[in-house]
């Protein structure tokens, strides 16, 4: 669920503004059903849950923590994130359903290299912006009572508001940078499998983020979540 600046390792960790978060893939079938999941890594958590209003209409809620370890040298990040979504669902067979939700999510995120203030002390090593994503989500899935698999994709515009701080690593300044790249359209294809019980499924999801307005962005390239996931039709 989440979207934030995260260093993932080494003493020079670098600034980085996007993370991609699991994506809510509920597989709904039929009016009433329900689906949560809780999922996450090492650096994040994440909470999602679905409804089937009607036999064709569903709506999420997905929301999240980043909250990884900071490096030795203090460098780190956090941020949060909460996103809706509401969409449409069809049976394409008995065990193979289309799914495509439209999403509006919001969010922050902070970093801080105090590791850089040994080459700028005048400056405060940190940088924050509020985040707003939104586009849509449509995948292709199969499963039985014991077993679930699924491809989708999200197309989503990711854009940055309020940016503060003072940070310049590798002589460039990290706000200005962030600045000339507010808005971006990103691509991120996904697997997400799934096997246990009727109600109760262990969770893996692997995913993709292509960042088609700037590929030197500052950003993960991809993520994989655990989870379990719950279903009550």
């Amino acid at each position: 669920m989440i979207i934030l600046a995260l260093c993932l390792g080494g003493i020079s960790c670098s600034p980085k503004f996007y993370t991609p978060n699991t994506q809510n893939t509920p597989m709904l079938q039929s009016k009433g059903q329900v689906n949560a999941s809780l999922a996450g890594n090492g650096n994040q958590v994440e909470l999602q849950g679905a409804y089937a209003a009607t036999d064709h209409i569903g709506v999420q809620i997905n929301g999240g923590l980043f909250r990884p370890q900071e490096e030795d040298n203090g460098n780190g990040g956090s941020g949060n994130f909460l996103e809706v979504g509401a969409g449409y669902f069809t049976p394409l067979s008995e065990k193979v359903t289309f799914e495509a939700f439209g999403l509006l999510g919001v969010g922050d995120f902070e970093n801080h290299l105090p590791s850089t203030l040994v080459a700028r002390p005048e400056s405060t090593g940190e940088i924050e912006a509020k985040i707003m994503r939104f586009g849509i989500q449509p995948g292709i899935n199969y499963q039985t009572s014991k077993f679930g698999i699924g491809l989708s994709t999200r197309i989503t515009n990711l854009s940055y508001s309020d940016i503060k701080g003072d940070l310049v690593f590798g002589g460039i300044d990290q706000v200005a940078l962030l600045n000339e790249n507010s808005s971006n359209l990103l691509v991120e294809p996904a697997l997400t499998i799934r096997g246990g019980t009727n109600k109760i499924k262990l969770q893996l999801q692997i995913i993709a983020s292509l960042n088609t307005s700037s590929s030197d962005f500052r950003q993960d390239d991809g993520t994989m979540t655990l989870g379990l996931n719950y279903n009550l039709n």
